[in-house]
């Protein structure tokens, strides 16, 4: 099982992982602004690592609040996004199941 982990809530880092059979691999980045930017290229960055692709995710999981207003709607949008495309359920929901930020 692979589960992918998000953080976007801090509105002064980021953390990305992964989880691997119960290993984890975290990267937490500290950032001033632009998370759309950054975290994608950490997604990218932690599944090459283990040499992996997106589709191998059976999970994503990611901390939906309360925090940052911009950052949890970012990381939500990226999450629902690969949930939908990969038919992959979030924080262990139906998929297709949408989750929502928690201000």
């Amino acid at each position: 099982m692979i589960t992918l982990i998000l953080d976007t809530a801090d509105n002064k880092k980021i953390t990305v992982g992964l989880i691997i059979n119960g290993k984890k691999d975290i990267q937490t980045k500290k950032i001033a602004s632009n998370k759309t930017q950054i975290i994608l290229p950490m997604i990218d960055e932690v599944l090459k690592k283990h040499s992996l692709k997106q589709e191998d995710l059976s999970e994503i999981r990611i901390n939906p609040g309360p925090g940052s207003f911009t950052g949890l709607r970012v990381g939500l949008s990226i999450a629902n996004a690969l949930s939908f495309a990969l038919k992959t359920p979030i924080n262990r929901k139906k998929i297709g199941e949408i989750i929502t930020p928690i201000y």
